[in-house]
């Protein structure tokens, strides 16, 4: 049997598998393991416990450990009610200020936290309420709140980039200096959009009451609120960019920094830290065992020759032809699985054929993240419309989440394109700062 047929049958069969419902890392690991240990014979397994030990080696999994661990410990650490609380005092008396100010408060915490739910789950329960009570239209409250969390994905300390640093042997410092221009443009993107939209429909997003505004005085008082993220922010990333310390020493920091937050707030407790840590381990052991499966199903990959036959169907194809392909089918497949997995699957792919080609490896990482942001957000399985759903009133159903969420994926594909046309978008700042 020859690679084309061994390949095209374990993708199906690792299809039927997901529709099982069987978690991802169970379902590719194990299909692999059924297959080698047919073609290859009983030895074979050993794919098991190599993949195992490979996982469990990079140190920089402590960085991811304790990036996770900061945004728990920030996600109830009373941070975002004191920035929504200064957001709304500037923001309030524009239409659509609200809306705006959500994702600017979104784009804070991802580059405090480095996860999509975070800054959903923040902003669902503080500014949702609140908007819902001004009368903005349900679609601009929900698009809003879901596009600026997943701005987590892309803006640094993204817990996906770190995963693509380490399948794709790239520095995790560059990967999150080339994510900061293209967060910030998409977080511009959205509040540009907001305000033509609230400007042409004032009932889409309508301004405070004047009776609720507050002084040019009390705005400014209000802007203390944000002088701990701010330090927050520029102690992890600033570090890692002046190459002070690093990526796991800044998340060191970040996470003794988000515990002084919570003690400042007054949110501290050893309930809330009990939880914090039980959480980031949750996540951790869930990131590792889909990490082995992937592994287990990586490696029978490559050993039956996949990382050959991917190359082959490049050669004589125009390079930005496949790059187009590559994208799309990232596309695809993140409205079928969530962005660590596709992460995992895809990288060691894709990476050598990128290099192959003469394309920046960098430069593709980038391209690659802004996929998987538009993953979080396509149906049916784009994990912050589950996350909002949970969030909502029990009248809104999952086709107005759906809908609510089309034009910020435009604007997102629009982006995404945007990068791609002009690299350095996404290489200006690592080639400066790395210099």
């Amino acid at each position: 049997m020859n690679i084309e047929h061994v390949v095209l049958i374990l993708v199906v069969t690792a299809l039927a598998v997901f529709v099982t419902g069987l978690p991802i890392g169970f379902a590719l690991g194990g299909v692999a393991l059924i297959y080698a240990f047919f073609l290859w014979g009983p030895n074979a397994l050993g794919i098991a416990a190599f993949a195992g030990l490979s996982t469990m080696s990079p140190f920089i999994f402590v960085a991811l450990t304790l990036f996770i661990l900061m945004g728990m410990i920030l996600e109830r650490s009373g941070v975002a009610n004191a920035m929504y609380d200064t957001m709304y005092k500037w923001m309030g008396p524009i239409n659509g200020g609200l809306a705006m100010g959500t994702v600017l408060i979104c784009t804070l915490i991802a580059a405090m936290v480095g996860v999509m739910g975070a800054g959903i789950v923040t902003a669902g329960v503080i500014a949702m309420p609140e908007m819902f009570r001004r009368k903005y239209d349900k679609r601009m409250v929900m698009g809003s709140i879901m596009s600026g969390g997943v701005l987590g994905t892309l803006i640094p300390p993204s817990i996906p980039m770190i995963l693509y640093s380490l399948y794709a042997k790239l520095s995790v410092g560059r990967m999150f200096a080339g994510g900061l221009l293209p967060g910030i443009m998409l977080s511009s993107f959205y509040c540009i959009y907001i305000a033509i939209r609230c400007f042409r429909n004032p009932a889409m997003g309508p301004a405070l009451p004047v009776e609720d505004r507050v002084d040019l005085k009390e705005k400014f008082i209000s802007l203390r609120n944000s002088i701990l993220p701010v330090l927050l922010i520029v102690s992890v990333l600033g570090s890692i960019f002046t190459g002070a310390a690093t990526p796991t020493e800044a998340a060191s920091v970040g996470a003794f920094g988000a515990f002084l937050c919570a003690i400042v707030y007054r949110k501290f407790s050893w309930g809330m830290l009990k939880d914090a840590c039980y959480r980031t381990t949750r996540l951790m052991g869930l990131i590792l065992w889909i990490m082995v499966g992937i592994g287990c199903f990586n490696s029978f990959f490559m050993g039956m020759g996949g990382a050959h036959l991917v190359e082959g169907l490049t050669v004589g194809v125009n390079r930005w032809v496949v790059l187009i392909v590559m994208q799309l089918s990232l596309f695809v497949m993140g409205m079928f699985l969530d962005d660590y997995a596709i992460v995992m699957i895809a990288t060691p792919i894709y990476a050598p054929v990128i290099l192959a080609l003469g394309f920046d490896p960098l430069w593709f990482g980038i391209l690659f993240i802004m996929n998987m942001q538009m993953a979080m957000l396509t149906p049916p399985y784009g994990f912050a419309t589950f996350y909002m759903k949970a969030l909502v009133p029990k009248n809104i159903l999952i086709t107005d989440i759906w809908r609510a969420v089309i034009p910020f994926v435009l604007l997102q594909g629009l982006g995404l394109i945007i990068v791609m046309v002009f690299p350095k978008l996404a290489t200006f700042l690592p080639g400066l700062v790395f210099a």
